[in-house]
């Protein structure tokens, strides 16, 4: 679980699984073009992510095609959650989301 925390500390890595939940299959060179640091930069990050197991890869002829595996973070999630607490983080999440709506068309009203 620390290699998860570990991999998840860093803003770009989270960003990576964020384009690679958003387009499952993504190549290596796909990936590294959405971010403006090396294609070695990108591998660095990769090996953490795939040594946390939250990125599978898959060898498809030259390319590598990458992919979310979301289990270890559902699994951190199930560990410091219950059925109870999340029924009311689901609450939460929804009061939270209807609140940040509101201000954010407010704000535009104000314009």
């Amino acid at each position: 679980m620390d290699r998860v925390f570990a991999a998840l500390a860093h803003a770009s890595r989270r960003d990576m699984l964020d384009h690679l939940r958003a387009q499952p299959g993504l190549s290596v060179g796909e990936l590294a073009a959405k971010f403006d640091v090396t294609r070695i930069a990108v591998m660095n990050h990769l090996k953490v992510l795939e040594d946390a197991n939250l990125v599978i890869s898959e060898k498809d002829g030259r390319a590598r095609r990458l992919y979310l595996n979301a289990v270890p973070i559902q699994m951190i999630y199930e560990r410091w959650s219950d059925e109870y607490s999340a029924q009311w983080l689901d609450r939460v999440s929804l009061i939270k989301a209807v609140a940040e709506a509101a201000a954010a068309q407010t704000e535009g009203n104000k314009g």
